[in-house]
């Protein structure tokens, strides 16, 4: 049975909170194994006095790039069952730049808790990249808050690590810092190798995860999947999604607008079966695809009718998913070089690079494309090592 960091924090290490001042950093994810809601353990026992939400919102209702505001939240029972409490809650995607150095004032400790999907272009990741610079600005000016990540499972596994680490001309929110795109490490791991990496002094703690192990997916375990953001709705689309998303830069809708966003990719001038036929002849571990015709309903095509391909999971843990998006790339652009179009900047900062870009419009056999990035795996499976905690 798999115990989370927020139940391991609240049961094992209350002495990390008592008497202290507590922001929270947390959306709708933020639950226990039994789906009751971190605020109100938090609330219960403690001094929880701010809270911050990531993209989508506290309760991850936003979709993709819609800019939240401060809000408020209410809860009915506060510490030691006192009346309504009002939390202030500042977006961490709204406002630019955020005023950190006045929402952390008054705070001792900041806890992270938060489900990531474990792929280097999800915004969640970059948000705790932000915080852990802003915690550490703050002690410039002689305020020491504390760090605790609540640490929840890499829902794709703990071993595998794919794609072409990001170079640093190419940071922003959707690509933090030069990782692979599926980096194999639980959210508490990478806050460690960020700490680490980036000399920070302020102090990090991690609530640990029990029973968790590097080679267990999240279908491995006991805890119930809540879509992280609106367009993950299930592990079939997280799996998927470190490759797949690659198709956000360019002109071919990723299936946002439909009901398997990441599993449906398409636009209105693809031969659906001879891209499914081709496809299907490399025989890639774990998949199958199928043509289809979906229509969707907002963002790229909405409400045109678009032919594609539907990507079927055989076995979820045999799946590579950014090889399959890039021999998917190759072979539509050989389909169709005069339709296809990749939307350049956004195209290079998924990747981490123009390189993959210009290796696709160059011909590149796809082998050699994945083969470059061999060495930088390597490289980051031995760097990632201090700072494995399972």
């Amino acid at each position: 049975m798999i115990k989370l960091g927020i139940t391991h924090l609240l049961t094992e290490k209350q002495e990390w909170l008592d008497g202290k001042s507590i922001g929270l950093l947390t959306n709708h994810t933020g639950v226990d194994e039994n789906l009751t809601q971190n605020i109100t353990l938090l609330n219960n026992h403690f001094n929880l006095d701010a809270l911050f939400s990531p993209e989508h919102g506290l309760w991850g209702a936003a979709q993709d790039g819609i800019k939240i505001a401060d809000t408020k939240y209410r809860q009915n029972q506060g510490k030691n069952g006192s009346e309504e409490q009002t939390l202030q809650v500042y977006s961490l995607y709204g406002t630019t730049p955020f005023a950190w150095a006045e929402a952390l004032q008054t705070l001792d400790v900041l806890i992270y808790d938060i489900q990531d999907v474990g792929a280097r272009y999800y915004t969640y990741l970059g948000t705790l990249l932000e915080t852990m610079k802003a915690l550490e600005w703050s002690m410039d000016s002689e305020k020491c808050v504390e760090c605790i990540v609540a640490d929840r499972p890499n829902p794709i596994g703990g071993i595998s690590i794919e794609g072409p680490l990001l170079e640093s001309d190419h940071t922003s929110l959707v690509g933090p810092y030069p990782i692979p795109v599926r980096y194999g490490m639980t959210i508490g791991e990478i806050a460690r190798l960020f700490h680490a990496e980036q000399g920070f002094n302020f102090p990090l703690k991690i609530a640990r995860l029990q029973g968790w192990h590097r080679e267990m997916w999240y279908s491995d375990t006991d805890l119930h999947w809540i879509p992280p953001s609106p367009n993950m709705p299930t592990l079939d689309t997280a799996t998927l999604y470190p490759g797949t998303c690659l198709f956000e830069g360019t002109n071919v809708s990723e299936g946002r607008g439909t009901t398997k966003p990441f599993e449906y990719i398409g636009a209105p001038w693809i031969n659906k079966e001879r891209w499914a036929t081709r496809l299907n002849k490399h025989q890639f571990p774990g998949v199958l695809f199928r043509p289809i015709v979906f229509t969707p309903q907002f963002s790229k095509y909405e409400g045109e009718v678009c032919h594609g391909v539907a990507i079927h999971i055989t076995d979820t843990k045999q799946v590579a998913p950014v090889e399959v998006a890039v021999r998917m790339l190759g072979i539509l652009i050989d389909e169709h070089p005069s339709e296809f179009e990749f939307r350049e900047t956004h195209f290079d900062r998924l990747a981490g690079s123009s390189t993959l870009r210009g290796a696709l419009l160059a011909g590149t056999p796809c082998d050699e494309i994945i083969e470059t990035w061999s060495i930088d795996i390597e490289q980051f499976r031995v760097r990632r090592e201090p700072y494995l905690l399972y």
